[in-house]
């Protein structure tokens, strides 16, 4: 089973750290090119190679790990998911200027995390992902967690924990099978509607908790 991994920043480069250690082969790809990524390849050996978004895409399973800002621009470009799995990594937050007044803006309690949240007019995040997608099998997963973390699935004695939520069954059995391989505990949320909202950063009640299973 391939996987792609769409998005090479600090969330992408860290899935593809923890997939590099569990030993895990994935093409990961960026807006700059394969050349931008040749540092990271080298880093992480030969499990992981670089590649193009539409090389990524292409995968059995395609992890979206971009920007809340840039969805919409890469994924409405690339071709038809025919029943393939996507797993949104994405939360919906935007950078903040830290020279702009909404640095300091006493009306957000995320100024000082450098993010604000994205109005969804009452939405959850995964649900607009599912309509950049239209045909793929979609699963909320590695998304509430700090992404520094993703390679250290064990922590403390144990392994961390991580929740994915979707509506395909076999679809999360085989995100599940992953985060097993990579060495997490994997939780099961339920359908995308219901564990989509309970995980999603900022405001989910699970979003940036922790667990350790013992």
């Amino acid at each position: 089973m391939s996987i792609g991994i769409i998005g090479a920043g600090a969330l992408g480069s860290n899935l593809a750290r923890a997939f590099a250690k569990a030993g895990i082969p994935a093409t990961i790809s960026n807006s700059r090119g394969r050349e931008s990524l040749a540092g990271l390849v080298e880093e992480l050996g030969p499990a992981i190679n670089a590649g193009t978004t539409q090389e990524a895409a292409k995968a059995d399973i395609v992890f979206v790990a971009l920007r809340w800002v840039d969805l919409g621009k890469v994924l409405g470009g690339l071709p038809k998911w025919n029943g393939r799995i996507v797993v949104d990594c994405t939360n919906p937050v935007e950078w903040i200027d830290p020279n702009s007044p909404e640095a300091n803006d006493p009306t957000n309690p995320l100024a000082a995390y450098g993010i604000k949240a994205v109005d969804l007019r009452g939405r959850h995040s995964s649900s607009l992902v599912r309509e950049l997608v239209p045909g793929a099998r979609l699963v909320k997963a590695f998304n509430h967690l700090d992404v520094k973390v993703l390679p250290e699935p064990a922590a403390s004695g144990g392994q961390r924990v991580l929740f994915y939520s979707g509506d395909d069954a076999d679809a999360k059995a085989a995100v599940r099978g992953l985060m097993e391989k990579a060495g997490f505990f994997p939780i099961d949320l339920g359908a995308l509607d219901v564990g989509g909202p309970l995980a999603s950063v900022p405001f989910g009640p699970l979003a940036g908790v922790s667990f350790v299973k013992i």
